[in-house]
């Protein structure tokens, strides 16, 4: 169904409104809701382990499956948007998404977690995937594009922190079932708005993208389905030190974030008797400063050096990861570090989408981010596996707080060495 919303009302914000911020605004809520459902399985950990016995590693394995999905399917994902467009592919992953954690109501057993948590939530999440940011942020502006994927960047970040405490009070007065119930509605909510307002191309609408002065049709792919597309991409990408350089750093921003923070500081605060809705509240807190710290960090990279900017997201990230298991963990320390983890949790995303568009041209950087993306997860599932492990093992948290921050710091370093020539080969595209 070809949606005649949007050139309507493009017409009646036409000199006033470009439709690319009512565009953004569709995706970022889409996004929001989507990718909020992979922050579920923090507040289920406790939950599932009453109700069946299963013990951490379990799950936190089930977890590690969906955020290497969402990793490995996102170059395809992105691809896919190439042959049938940004809004049947962002809608395909939201139905898969609803599906996963629809029939996750009914599971009674750990292939059951692994199939709907860790399969269908991973392929469904890619319609928040940093591939389809970039592609919006590039597709619909000429200017602005860092701010545009700074927005969407915190969108991806904040759905799945900002909505936890209400996760949490589910859990809690309605197990882990209310919880899968909340997320499914979720995802249903913004089904419709997307169908109705999403145009393909600022083009298809008759508008040039914001910025621009011509309409300009979308520049076709080399071949004919995605996974072309997808390994095209990667056979130029793979030829430069950069890209690598950028698969490892980004690696270590998902081992940091989603991995570690995400997946077991809930539980990390329980070791200290804080209560699951307590500990949810300052993931939440973590998201709605990311709201902020990701957008600055667009406005940034559209006017500071973004090599520069990651080596102090990633250096600061890293001393306050080494120096939180030694606070009191008391209500101050924990609220600092919510508060500064959250303006520094998706900050690397819009930098490291403007390092990939200055050495890859904005053609390629949607699938390409894609594949950095792909990194992204494996360090997080790393985390997510490794940190439940060590848990189970040491009894403590410790060794992986410090781990991670040192990898972090590592980071700060090696993303100095990333090109910074690439600017001019995209400009000469």
């Amino acid at each position: 169904m070809r949606p005649m919303v949007p050139a309507r009302l493009a017409r009646v914000f036409a000199g006033s409104v470009h439709y690319a911020w009512i565009t953004l605004a569709v995706v970022f809520c889409a996004m929001l809701a989507g990718v909020g459902v992979r922050a579920a399985p923090g507040v289920m950990i406790v939950p599932l382990q009453a109700a069946f016995g299963w013990d951490v590693s379990t799950i936190s394995a089930a977890v590690s499956v969906n955020i290497v999905l969402m990793g490995a399917t996102g170059p395809f994902i992105t691809g896919l948007v190439q042959v049938i467009g940004i809004r049947r592919t962002m809608l395909g992953c939201l139905l898969i998404l609803m599906a996963g954690t629809g029939l996750s109501t009914v599971m009674t057993a750990p292939w059951q977690l692994f199939l709907t948590w860790g399969v269908m939530v991973g392929i469904g999440s890619g319609a928040g995937a940093v591939g389809i940011a970039g592609a919006i942020a590039n597709r619909w502006f000429t200017e602005r594009a860092g701010l545009a994927m700074g927005i969407l960047t915190a969108a991806n970040a904040a759905g799945q922190l900002i909505f936890l405490p209400l996760l949490a009070l589910a859990a809690q007065y309605y197990g882990w079932q209310g919880v899968a119930v909340a997320v499914t509605l979720g995802v249903a909510a913004v089904i419709p708005p997307l169908m109705l307002l999403m145009p393909e191309s600022p083009a298809s609408i008759g508008l040039p993208a914001y910025g621009g002065t011509r309409v300009t049709p979308i520049a076709a792919f080399a071949g004919g389905n995605p996974f072309a597309v997808a390994f095209g991409a990667l056979a130029r990408a793979s030829r430069s030190m950069d890209f690598w350089l950028l698969c490892l750093t980004f690696g270590i921003c998902g081992l940091s974030t989603n991995g570690l923070i995400n997946t077991h500081l809930i539980a990390y605060c329980a070791d200290y008797g804080i209560s699951a809705v307590n500990g949810a509240s300052l993931l939440a807190v973590i998201g709605v400063f990311s709201l902020i710290g990701s957008t600055a960090s667009g406005w940034l990279c559209d006017r500071v050096n973004p090599r520069v900017l990651l080596f102090w997201y990633y250096g600061l990230r890293g001393l306050s990861l080494v120096l939180i298991p030694f606070s009191r963990f008391d209500p101050l320390s924990l609220g600092a570090f919510s508060v500064f983890y959250g303006l520094d949790w998706v900050a690397t995303g819009p930098a490291t989408f403007a390092l990939t568009n200055q050495a890859f041209g904005r053609r390629d950087a949607p699938v390409i981010v894609a594949w950095i993306f792909a990194a992204h997860q494996i360090g997080g599932a790393v985390a997510a596996f490794g940190a439940g492990a060590v848990r189970s093992l040491a009894g403590s948290y410790l060794m992986a707080f410090v781990a991670s921050g040192l990898a972090c710091l590592m980071a700060s370093l090696l993303v100095l060495r990333v090109s910074p020539g690439g600017a001019e080969a995209a400009a000469a595209e």
